[in-house]
């Protein structure tokens, strides 16, 4: 069992990280109704008071790169561009198990 996993970071401007945190949440929300996502966590560290991280394990790359095109992605996406001062892929990892898979 192998997956395709990402661990990323999102830099914002400054008193906008809630803003972008209530957008990915409800970018996960709209990914409760992709079989292929099977995790997609929003996570902030009170020591990054401008940072949010985003952790997403899916079936498989393809499945991620198919879900970037859709609306209400697109939508999500347009939304928070503004808010975003830099992105960081920290790693893109290979799944292979664990509790919550």
């Amino acid at each position: 069992m192998s997956k395709f996993s990402l661990f990323g970071r999102f830099t914002v401007q400054e008193g906008e990280r809630d803003t972008m945190v209530d957008i990915l949440l409800e970018a996960a929300e709209s990914m409760k109704n992709l079989e292929e996502c099977e995790i997609y966590l929003v996570n902030i560290s009170e020591n990054e008071p401008n940072s949010v991280y985003v952790y997403e394990v899916w079936s498989n790359e393809n499945a991620h790169q198919a879900s970037l095109t859709l609306e209400a992605t697109q939508n999500l996406i347009r939304r928070a561009k503004p808010l975003i001062t830099g992105m960081e892929r920290i790693s893109t990892l290979e799944t292979r198990g664990g509790k919550g898979i």
